[in-house]
């Protein structure tokens, strides 16, 4: 039986060509973030270091639907929260919260944060996932809980007790606010957020059926090993940037 090389993340010769690529990721992500529906009217965001001003990152510009964002819509803002490139207002709590990611986490690429439906409904818990299922134990003993409410996120002081109880995990529940994922790729954090919502819904519907049957320790940890990873991550996400490109290829305009 032949054996085939699975595609790897590409490596850059030159920066340019490094940050056009996670431009390109981050609009396919908006894109896949619209069409799954994890829109809130003007809430969420997801951001991308810049490769080469490491202290800078793209995102989305305030008030534009995420199934509309092109390559060209996105906004570079430096580490005073200011617009450098861009032609749009940039969300302050976007700001507020990634700008405090980034600095205390230089592994992380990207961070994705939405208000959709199920990580909205399973943050009102106040608690992390279980390992219920194969997928849910990608974030086994990977998950943060921000056991606090104070409002829409503006100061960056929140923003960094925010990251703090992050740590150096992948995702984090934000109790009566949502859920927030990090990778060494834009593809990485944005599949974990996809992921992270799904694992959600599944959770709140098998409690809602009966008394789910929780993986073992040792069964989750193994499992996590295998599905957790930042390849696995990241590998999850190029079926999905496939169809966007294949759907929808004005993204890259």
């Amino acid at each position: 039986m032949p054996i085939f090389d699975r595609p790897q993340p590409p490596v850059f010769e030159r920066v340019e060509e490094e940050r056009l690529h996670r431009k390109q990721r981050l609009a396919a992500a908006f894109r896949l973030f619209g069409k799954f529906g994890f829109s809130e009217g003007i809430a969420g965001h997801i951001t991308a270091r810049d490769p080469e001003l490491t202290d800078h990152f793209w995102v989305n510009p305030l008030g534009v639907y995420f199934g509309h964002i092109r390559v060209s819509d996105l906004l570079l803002v430096n580490s005073e929260g200011e617009v450098v490139k861009g032609s749009r207002s940039v969300n302050q709590a976007a700001f507020a919260i990634h700008s405090q990611i980034h600095e205390a986490r230089p592994d992380v690429i990207a961070a994705a944060h939405a208000h959709s439906l199920y990580g909205k409904a399973w943050s009102s818990l106040g608690r992390i996932l279980d390992p219920l299922t194969q997928d849910a134990c990608a974030f086994y003993q990977d998950q943060g809980l921000f056991n606090d409410y104070n409002g829409v996120v503006l100061d960056i002081n929140e923003g960094k007790r925010l990251a703090e109880a992050l740590g150096k995990k992948k995702s984090i529940i934000l109790r009566n606010h949502g859920i927030l994922t990090v990778g060494h790729t834009v593809d990485e954090a944005a599949w974990w957020y996809i992921t992270l919502e799904r694992s959600c819904q599944a959770q709140l519907l098998a409690e809602a059926a009966g008394k789910p049957h929780i993986i073992k320790h040792e069964t989750a940890t193994l499992a996590h090993s295998q599905v957790g990873s930042h390849f696995a991550g990241w590998f999850s996400f190029q079926p999905l940037f496939d169809r966007m490109l294949r759907e929808e290829p004005d993204l890259l305009d």
